[in-house]
């Protein structure tokens, strides 16, 4: 079974790439042999459904106009490596969790341990309290993120990396190698990735740097770039958001980051 599963997939990138009709390519990773376990296993985030009832607030760089034309958050150290979740949907924590209840652990928790204190190990198991009261970064809060903004979502990202949530369920995405994706747009969001930048490239295409949580061996050592200012109906993303603050200190590099949920 595992081996018909791995030709279709083969298949289906060498389709892809020979089409040649799109300004990324595909290739053969670790999740070739995958179909319906890579999305129970790697996309899990649970669309929280309360937001949509929240009302609007106050977005903090509403009156901002003068955005830098591109920015990378790795260049400047406030971007940490990447990761792989492994077989757990835990981009917002194991079986559909939500960014909001994890901000909100974080508050109740008065913070949350590094990662060198209490690992992350990808499987379930019974919460370490000494581990779990010892604090290397806090947060103090979040707020709404404008609906459906691309602009703010900029206005977001020019001024710290951005928690966003996508449509990741698509085979473009699952064997995504390099290039700016132009995949279809989705609306069924299951997955939380990193806005760590955004630019143009020379043939003038609009992106979002993205950073995933696949391992290395996913995308660009780990990396996407995703269409920007799509003029179409339904983004790969949505925009409901949650703002929080986030003092991170790193090998005495000090600032405070601000993290969106673009939902």
């Amino acid at each position: 079974m595992q081996f018909k599963i791995f030709k279709s997939n083969v298949e289906f990138i060498e389709w892809f790439n020979a089409a040649g009709n799109r300004g990324y390519k595909l290739s053969i990773n670790e999740f070739a042999d995958q179909t319906n376990e890579f999305k129970a296993y790697r996309n899990g985030y649970g669309r929280p459904q309360r937001l949509k009832s929240r009302k609007q607030t106050s977005f903090r760089y509403e009156n901002v106009t003068s955005l830098p034309a591109s920015i990378d958050w790795r260049k400047r150290g406030a971007v940490t490596p990447i990761k792989d979740q492994a077989q757990c949907g835990v981009d917002q924590g194991c079986e559909d969790g939500e960014m909001e209840d994890e901000f909100e652990f974080r508050i109740r928790n008065h913070g949350i341990a590094s990662e060198a204190t209490y690992p992350y190990k990808g499987d379930d198991g019974t919460c370490n309290k000494s581990n779990e009261a010892s604090h290397a970064a806090t947060i103090s809060g979040y707020e709404i993120v404008p609906a459906n903004n691309e602009q703010a979502l900029q206005k977001a990202a020019a001024n710290q990396p951005v928690s966003v949530s996508i449509d990741a369920g698509g085979y473009a995405f699952q064997f995504y190698s390099r290039g700016i994706f132009t995949g279809e747009c989705g609306t069924k969001l299951d997955h939380g990735i990193t806005a760590v930048g955004y630019g143009t490239s020379e043939d003038c295409i609009d992106y979002w740097l993205i950073k995933n949580s696949w391992g290395t061996g996913w995308g660009e050592k780990g990396y996407n770039m995703m269409q920007r200012n799509i003029k179409a109906k339904g983004f790969l993303w949505h925009s409901h958001g949650l703002l929080l603050s986030n003092s991170l200190k790193q090998k005495n590099f000090n600032i405070m980051i601000t993290i969106f949920i673009y939902d």
